[in-house]
C-alpha cells in the first residue's frame, strides 16, 4: 500500500468519525428542543418507572419462588413414593428368595432321602 493510499484511508476513518460525532451533538440537541416535558418531570416519570419495574420483579421472584416450592414437595412426594415401591419391591423380592430356598431344601431332604434308600 503506498504512502498516499494509507494517508487517504486515514482521513476517511477521520471524517467518518467527526460526522459520527457531529450526527450525535446533533440529534441530542433536537431531543433537547423537542422534549415534552422538563427534566424534573422525567426524573419522576424514571423514578415511577423503576419502582414498578421493581415491584414487577419482586412478584416474578415470589411467583419463581413458591412455583419452585411446588416442584421441590411434588419431587420430594414422588422419591418418597419411589421408595416405598422399592422397600416393596424389595421386601416381595426376599419372600420369593426364601420360599425358593424353602422348596430348593426341601427338595435336597427328599433327595437325600431317596439316595439313602438306594444306599
Amino acid at each position: 500500500m503506498s504512502e498516499q493510499e494509507k494517508e487517504n484511508k486515514d482521513n476517511k476513518v477521520m471524517v467518518g468519525a467527526l460526522m459520527l460525532l457531529a450526527g450525535g451533538i446533533l440529534g441530542a440537541s433536537v431531543a433537547l428542543l423537542y422534549a415534552p416535558q422538563s427534566g424534573e418531570k422525567t426524573r419522576r416519570g424514571i423514578t415511577r418507572g423503576a419502582k414498578k419495574a421493581r415491584r414487577r420483579t419482586e412478584q416474578a421472584v415470589d411467583d419463581f419462588s413458591q412455583n419452585l416450592s411446588e416442584v421441590v414437595e411434588m419431587v420430594g412426594e414422588r422419591a418418597s413414593e419411589i421408595l416405598e415401591k422399592g422397600r416393596d419391591m424389595g421386601y416381595k423380592a426376599k419372600k420369593e428368595l426364601l420360599k425358593a430356598m424353602e422348596e430348593g431344601e426341601a427338595r435336597l431332604q427328599k433327595e437325600r432321602a431317596r439316595l439313602s434308600k438306594m444306599l
